[in-house]
């Protein structure tokens, strides 16, 4: 098989997640699309057909979905605490697996990217009562969408902290509930757990503050919940050790992020998905770093950023990653792993139409063989 010059020998190889047997190793990694029906943030028909048209992905990794009102940032995302929210998950994990495919939930809480308009009124919420500078939200106010500056968070007590973990754990028994094959939690890009981990983010004094391991507390806390509700091997963790998304910045990203992978090794989750810095003059994820990474935790490893099927397959052949995730291909080709495989030319997506709207640049992207 061949792919922009590459033979193609481990992208369409099998493996083993969550008691499931992946037919690549292509992931459709967490994507906001912002289509949830209103009110309620419910998941609906139109993401169903949507997930359901790329299910020949080894794995799918579901937007990030709300697990409470106040983990909200952006208007019209799913959540995943409601009666109604777990029904309309599961319209789309059914036609997702009729489909053939297996998905994962991304759990979300965005911590302090947020405002009163998308939290019910409420203050948003961190580890430390620092805003996240030159950061904006999307909302709908009386059907006025706009981006507005993130308002500034409360510190969370420690009543805040053990409130959110139940949530966190709830969140993942709902997820199972609603069809989901397991969870991710998303410990990356800026949002809460990530607001934990990062040391600029963090100026806490207590237990979750300070010294690497009290930074990690939270992430350990949270991840223990959801392995002891649905067990480990439906849990994976996304990282993002080197982004400066959303104002969160680490001192030392390369101690800290081992320090974070071997905490999750020892609690055996199923995966860590690591998303690179994939904008214009990013800072580069030294071989080194990736290489540290796979010598301190023992389970799959996503990557996601940037990748081409070359670019994949260097990866898995280097041996420090077992899947790859494309996420922007994937808006424009729902036959991804197909195109991949038979080298034929990707199409390009509509910026225009990624966040809010309807079957337009959602649902509307042909198949290479129509």
């Amino acid at each position: 098989i061949r792919f922009q010059g590459a033979v193609m020998n481990k992208l369409f190889d099998t493996v083993q997640l969550a008691g499931h047997t992946l037919k690549n190793r292509i992931v459709m990694p967490p994507m906001t699309r912002s289509r949830s029906s209103q009110p309620g943030d419910i998941a609906n028909e139109l993401m169903a057909d949507y997930y359901a048209q790329r299910a020949s992905a080894g794995l799918i990794i579901s937007e990030g979905t709300q697990i409470s009102a106040l983990g909200k940032g952006y208007a019209w995302t799913p959540g995943i605490y409601t009666a109604e929210q777990i029904a309309g998950w599961k319209k789309v994990t059914d036609k997702v697996h009729q489909a053939g495919g297996v998905m994962f939930a991304q759990l979300w809480h965005v911590g302090r990217v947020s405002h009163p308009s998308n939290t019910g009124g409420e203050q948003p919420i961190a580890p430390s009562a620092i805003a996240a500078k030159d950061v904006k939200v999307f909302i709908d106010e009386d059907d006025k969408p706009d981006f507005v500056a993130t308002a500034q968070p409360r510190a969370m007590s420690h009543d805040d902290i053990k409130q959110v973990i139940n949530e966190y754990r709830q969140a993942a028994r709902n997820a199972v509930d609603a069809g989901f094959d397991g969870i991710e939690l998303h410990a990356a890009n800026g949002y809460l757990i990530n607001q934990f981990i990062d040391s600029e983010s963090n100026q806490r004094t207590d237990e979750y503050g300070g010294s690497l391991e009290n930074r990690l507390r939270f992430l350990q806390q949270v991840t223990q919940a959801v392995c002891d509700e649905i067990g480990a091997k439906r849990v994976g963790v996304r990282l993002a050790p080197l982004t400066t998304l959303n104002g969160t910045v680490d001192d030392n990203p390369f101690e800290t992020y081992i320090g974070a992978a071997k905490v999750l090794n020892d609690l055996n989750v199923a995966y860590l998905h690591i998303a690179e810095a994939d904008w214009d003059d990013a800072p580069l994820m030294e071989q080194s770093f990736k290489q540290a990474l796979r010598e301190n935790y023992a389970g799959l490893m996503i990557y996601a950023g940037k990748y081409t099927g070359d670019k994949a397959e260097q990866a898995l052949a280097a041996g420090w990653a077992d899947l790859i995730g494309f996420g922007r291909p994937f808006v424009a080709n729902p036959d991804l792993p197909a195109r991949i495989e038979q080298g034929i030319e990707l199409a390009k997506h509509d910026p225009d139409t990624l966040f809010g709207g309807g079957a337009k640049g959602y649902t509307d992207y042909p198949l290479a063989t129509q």
